[in-house]
């Protein structure tokens, strides 16, 4: 049991853990329903949505926005209603007691925050490949950012792995930059929106490598190639590059509540329409939860619902709920 006087001043309503567009969404909302709200920013780990070059698909900005630009929007609208912010990783949720309420304490490296309710929305971060010489050569050549990486890659040969939206929009981008661009892809046609298929088959810098994959990235102090196998005719091939870009998929950052609430197969969390996780006052939305969809806009919406349904547990729990 906690005494109320010892943590009285580090109670919050809500602790939203993840500051990208689900976590200040929900920020938005329960700050707006007047709730004591706290975002944590991953320190190690930071939103996906800060290092999008360019975003076409948001409402409400025909002209498109960085993701940069995007993030520092919903911050600021936030802030305005009173959302309380720090950057940190979160190593742990426990449950804890404050007098007859169940509430949680969030552990921030030797920091401790108490809340009646969490939001998770801790996002995910890019899958690596695990073949041989991508750890050697991250930072050497290897990189999961084209906005972060693709600058120092002037007048160079880059290989970019991957058939989805971000894969194809990343190659984009690079051509920015580079020489050329050759967008390697396991199957024999694109996931990614007819629209940025259209842009990239349209881009004289892109080259698209079909049915293939990656099979050892090499080099000696950096890259300087990498070896290719035609899933096909499994003919092998080593290609020049100078650059390796790889945007295969993302990994939910979920570690820290692992054994606290259901996670699925891949380590996403188990939510149900409301957002509610299998843990009492416990909600999650954006990446970090099972969902066909992973948008912004999509992010959003989740963010808003997490809000709501943590906003009407917290009421309950006071008694101050309408009925």
């Amino acid at each position: 049991m906690i005494e109320e006087k010892d943590i009285s001043a580090f109670i919050y309503d809500v602790i939203i853990i993840g500051g990208g567009p689900s976590g200040l969404a929900a920020a938005l909302y329960t700050s707006r329903a007047r709730l004591k709200t706290l975002v944590i920013e991953g320190f190690t780990v930071p939103s996906q949505l800060a290092v999008i070059s360019h975003i076409e698909n948001y409402p409400g900005f025909p002209e498109g926005i960085s993701g940069f630009g995007l993030a520092g929007k919903f911050k600021k609208q936030a802030e305005r209603f009173g959302t309380e912010f720090i950057t940190g990783d979160v190593s742990n949720i426990r449950p804890s007691k404050l007098q007859h309420f169940n509430i949680w304490q969030v552990e921030v490296k030797d920091k401790t925050y108490y809340s009646l309710s969490v939001v998770i929305a801790s996002g995910a971060r890019p899958k690596m490949l695990g073949i041989p010489g991508e750890e050697k050569f991250h930072g050497k050549g290897v990189s999961y950012c084209a906005v972060c990486d693709g600058a120092f890659f002037k007048y160079k040969d880059i290989v970019v792995l991957g058939g989805g939206d971000t894969a194809a929009e990343e190659a984009i981008f690079l051509t920015k930059f580079a020489k050329k661009v050759t967008l390697i892809h396991r199957r024999e046609r694109l996931r990614a929106t007819k629209v940025l298929q259209e842009r990239v088959f349209s881009n004289e810098k892109i080259e698209v490598v079909w049915d293939s994959v990656v099979n050892e990235i090499l080099g000696s102090e950096k890259v300087e190639a990498v070896r290719i196998t035609n899933l096909k005719t499994k003919k092998e091939k080593g290609l020049h590059c100078e650059g390796v870009f790889i945007f295969i998929g993302l990994l939910p950052n979920t570690s820290f509540v692992k054994g606290v609430v259901e996670l699925d197969k891949k380590g996403y969390l188990v939510v149900n329409d409301k957002m509610k996780t299998s843990g009492e006052g416990i909600f999650a939305c954006g990446d970090c939860r099972q969902t066909i969809l992973r948008q912004i806009v999509t992010a959003c919406g989740d963010g808003a619902t997490a809000a709501f349904s943590a906003h009407q547990y917290v009421e309950e729990l006071k008694g101050t709920a309408y009925k």
